[in-house]
């Protein structure tokens, strides 16, 4: 890209700082972690800048737990550790000022701040004009369907500056830039600490038989090797790939005992019917993403720039997470794992829609195009807030009628950050198992929500046990506890403490 003049300098950077302003409004809203993969990384991050490194005190999926573990055990067995590593910067920071979750968001908002300024530099590479690229900067600043996503405590906005960066630099690269190559070797090794699926950007290196080519595949295995080295030191999970490719039902994901090849193969037609259902709503996402308007722009601009080989990168990698997101963690992908995804393809692509067609230079279109967008961006914004902030509250409520100790609940990581004590996901085989999830973690209740497994409807509906009292119920939110001290009848405990549970 041509260095800027100075009026289209100033110009970027007023909208860059008008964007913080509406990132600023975003998080009057995105004002707690939400959901479990934000709960997650933000309780990590807190005992990462307190010294404790990466571990964890609660139990969010059966899978992470070592065999016979004590609590705190190591974390990010199945997740990437970026976003934990942001944030625990910016809470050693600042955050005895602000607090840890405001110290969290602020440095991933830091780097939400880059966005539209890849997408300004996605444009212009593309040939775009100032004009043509400042739309792109807006609509991916302003994020619609990301909206709340660039503010979450999450691997949103790591992911799409990073990827791309690694658009930009991988198209030097391919033209024998050695540097370049570097860094977009760096960039897919940090878009792999990101998100899992980051490892798919080093395939676009086997096409670039160049020292660039080899200097950006050595970088990227280099970060890639020195994370599996850590994981292998802790001895990987052996489920690891069955919990993620072998689901037939997305909540036996949480349950003790492991999928089965063999298990999914007998029931290959429901199997292959969640495939195609997932084809159809991942395309639909992709769609939703790029809020149906930029397709045509897209289409456009792949046919025209196809020999460019950042735009064919984009095109092919686009399809081929596409595919394995679909085609191999099937569950996953329909149940948010996509959409994380497709961040690291979004402010390139929103550059190849406008640039592509010559109707986004006109002022009427481009305008009435950035107020979709502003629309979308708002509406995704109040879709959070009724989605998670009315729950934060019930469960903050609920707190106070938990008995004193450890508990089991469906997600384990909200309730460790909202009560600040360790809890355990509930089992996913039923109220038998979770018994011995009891009295092998220590636990004193189990809470159930709204949205809980469905071997726990019984419960759910008031409906007693001998071993289980139904006790309290206010907003959905049930405490359940045991009649008599919990005993293991049915299956191996998944955890061991020394010692007596804590106190009722």
């Amino acid at each position: 890209m041509a260095a800027l003049r100075r009026p289209e300098r100033i110009q970027l950077t007023a909208l860059c700082a008008a964007l913080l302003a509406v990132r600023a409004a975003s998080m009057l809203v995105v004002s707690q972690p939400g959901y479990t993969d934000a709960y997650y990384y933000a309780v990590v991050a807190e005992r990462l800048a307190l010294g404790h490194g990466l571990t964890t005190d609660f139990v969010w999926n059966f899978m992470e737990v070592p065999p016979l573990s004590e609590l705190p055990f190591a974390s990010h067995r199945f997740w990437m550790p970026l976003a934990t590593l942001i944030q625990a910067a910016g809470i050693r920071l600042i955050g005895g000022i602000v607090g840890s979750f405001g110290a969290g968001q602020l440095a991933i908002v830091a780097v939400a701040a880059a966005i539209p300024a890849v997408a300004y530099a996605a444009g212009r590479s593309l040939q775009g004009t100032h004009r043509q690229a400042m739309v792109a900067a807006t609509f991916a600043g302003l994020g619609g369907a990301f909206a709340p996503a660039w503010v979450s405590l999450d691997s949103f906005a790591p992911a799409a500056v990073l990827g791309t960066a690694f658009f930009l630099w991988f198209r030097r690269a391919a033209g024998g830039d050695v540097r370049a190559g570097a860094l977009a070797g760096l960039a897919v090794g940090l878009l792999y600490l990101a998100r899992a699926e980051g490892a798919l950007f080093g395939l676009a290196f086997l096409g670039l038989r160049s020292r660039a080519g080899l200097a950006g595949a050595g970088v990227a295995l280099a970060i890639g090797l020195a994370w599996q080295l850590r994981q292998l030191t802790l001895g990987y999970p052996t489920d690891l790939f069955a919990r993620s490719a072998f689901l037939l039902r997305y909540e036996d994901f949480f349950a003790i005992a492991s999928p089965t090849l063999d298990a999914y193969l007998a029931r290959w037609p429901e199997a292959l019917r969640a495939k195609g259902d997932a084809l159809l709503t991942n395309a639909v996402t992709f769609a939703f993403a790029f809020l149906l308007l930029l397709l045509p722009g897209i289409a456009i601009a792949l046919r025209r720039y196809w020999p460019r080989p950042d735009v064919r990168a984009w095109a092919l990698l686009a399809l081929g997470v596409f595919l394995a997101q679909s085609l191999v963690w099937t569950l996953h992908s329909t149940r948010g794992s996509y959409f994380h995804s497709l961040a690291a393809f979004v402010p390139f692509g929103v550059a190849l829609a406008i640039v592509g067609s010559a109707r986004w230079s006109g002022k009427p279109t481009a305008v009435a195009a950035l107020a979709s967008v502003a629309i979308l961006s708002v509406f995704s914004v109040a879709q959070w807030d009724l989605s998670f902030n009315t729950l934060y509250r019930q469960r903050a409520a609920a707190v106070a009628r938990i008995p004193e100790g450890r508990f089991l609940a469906i997600d384990g990581a909200a309730w460790r950050w909202i009560s600040g004590r360790p809890a355990a996901v509930t089992p996913a085989e039923g109220p038998s198992t979770a018994l011995c999830a009891m009295a092998a973690f220590g636990a004193v209740a189990i809470v159930l929500e709204p949205a809980h497994f469905s071997t726990y409807d019984a419960l759910a509906r008031g409906e007693s046990t001998d071993e289980l009292r139904v006790g309290s119920s206010e907003n959905g939110i049930t405490v359940v506890v045991p009649t008599r001290p919990q005993v293991c009848r049915t299956a191996q405990a998944p955890l061991r403490r020394d010692g007596p549970p804590d106190p009722p």
